[in-house]
């Protein structure tokens, strides 16, 4: 049997606690971090996160204009894409508005044919919401690159590397978990 290191814990060596900071200077530091074109500090990881966070938002604004729908179709959208057709209260609870809301992102989605809404074939008094292929297709379109090259970055790594990312990405999966109710 060996002996046990205290500093140890099952996820990795303990790591000393970061240095306190004053409310404002934080706030600040946040700030200027969120603006793009500013050179990164070399050991800021938390300056790199919010920037991918400020991509993906402006990645998803992108897409939404390139399809033509507002941030709850594009939401709609991905998951009737990803996940297949759906009654429209089914929906509604995915992106977590009112059926009444979810109502007026059909209409302004069907009207400009990015989805179709037809009888339930076993019960006729529901609706089914089914993604239009073409619109799938477009969507794909301007996903792929992005998909790629994540995809080449992740061949990229080497197995050690990939280890360390995937553990740093749980854990902080698992911080907005936990913000989140």
């Amino acid at each position: 049997m060996t002996d046990i290191d205290p500093r140890e814990r099952a996820d990795g060596p303990e790591r000393p606690e970061p240095p306190e900071r004053d409310d404002r200077s934080d706030r600040d530091d946040r700030t200027r971090a969120r603006r793009d074109g500013r050179e990164l500090p070399a050991d800021d990881i938390r300056a790199r996160v919010q920037q991918v966070a400020v991509r993906q938002q402006r990645f998803e604004r992108h897409l939404a204009e390139r399809l033509g729908v507002d941030r709850a179709g594009l939401d709609a959208m991905d998951h009737l894409i990803t996940t297949g057709p759906a009654t429209p209260s089914e929906l509604a609870r995915r992106v977590e508005v009112s059926t009444a809301a979810m109502t007026l992102v059909l209409n302004r989605l069907e009207s400009a044919g990015h989805v179709r809404r037809e009888r339930h074939p076993s019960d006729g008094r529901k609706l089914v919401v089914t993604a239009e292929q073409a619109s799938a297709d477009r969507a794909y379109e301007q996903v792929l690159p992005m998909i790629d090259g994540i995809e080449r970055l992740v061949e990229g790594m080497d197995d050690t590397e990939r280890a360390i990312v995937q553990r740093f990405l749980d854990r902080l999966i698992g911080v907005y978990d936990d913000a989140t109710p």
